[in-house]
């Protein structure tokens, strides 16, 4: 029987096109499925967007009714309103006693008052007495004089009632002075309201409410250009201080 003559089989060159189709088919989807994953919904973005929006703004967004705005001012006013109220209150009570502390004090140095010694006058910062530095001291000096004692006695019994700071200020006029214990019209004006506020505490006045301040002749009431002017400048004055109803209101608003 004759023998079947073997096949020979040929090697195929073009199979490596099969793995490249299939590698280039897997690198598309592959991009297609990042595509889809790196896109951005933009509807959901802008719902976001709106949503910070009306957190942090005050104006209302389509999506939120505007009545919310409208009862949030509402409210915010009241709230403003009660509290102008209230603080008007207080500054009208505490004008109303600062008022009458003034009257109080023209009453018992009415005389003085009228002999140009004393003046009190109540402003912004309360109630401002200016006494004389010539019915206080001698010239040059700091140390009280006797008829001034019963003065300031009478300006201590008032105070002592009262739990107002009071701040003592010394005042001189522009002639230089230059001694050995007193260098400056600073150290001057200082010694001098430090002297009133000795005697004050020890009429009764507690001194945790006292405070000294030397001015030299930086705050004349007039100008230093004549003997009487200079005679108005050199003073003491003692102010009892308001309370100051802003800070006050906040310091007991505050947590």
């Amino acid at each position: 029987m004759a023998r079947r003559k073997k096949r020979i089989e040929h090697d195929n060159h073009d199979r490596w096109l099969i793995s490249y189709a299939d590698f280039v088919t897997l690198l598309f989807a592959f991009f297609v499925v990042m595509y889809s994953i790196s896109s951005v919904n933009e509807s959901k973005y802008k719902t976001f967007g709106d949503s910070l929006s009306s957190a942090f703004s005050s104006r209302p967004t389509p999506s939120e009714p505007a009545n919310i705005n409208t009862e949030q001012e509402k409210l915010l006013k009241s709230l403003v309103d009660k509290r102008t109220a209230r603080l008007g209150e207080q500054q009208r009570k505490i004008q109303d006693r600062m008022n009458k502390l003034a009257i109080d004090f023209r009453k018992i140095m009415s005389p003085l008052i009228d002999q140009h010694l004393v003046n009190i006058n109540p402003t912004k910062r309360g109630v401002e007495i200016d006494i004389s530095a010539s019915l206080l001291f001698k010239t040059g000096e700091a140390a009280l004089q006797p008829a001034a004692l019963d003065v300031l006695r009478q300006v201590s019994t008032v105070l002592s009632k009262e739990e107002l700071p009071v701040e003592v200020q010394g005042h001189t006029d522009d002639v230089p002075i230059v001694t050995t214990q007193y260098p400056s019209n600073w150290e001057l004006s200082s010694a001098r309201a430090s002297s009133v506020v000795r005697t004050m505490i020890t009429d009764g006045v507690p001194e945790s409410r006292l405070v000294v301040v030397g001015l030299a002749s930086n705050q004349p009431l007039v100008a230093n250009d004549s003997p009487e002017n200079r005679a108005k400048n050199r003073r003491v004055s003692i102010t009892m201080l308001a309370p100051n109803v802003e800070r006050d209101s906040s310091r007991s608003e505050s947590p």
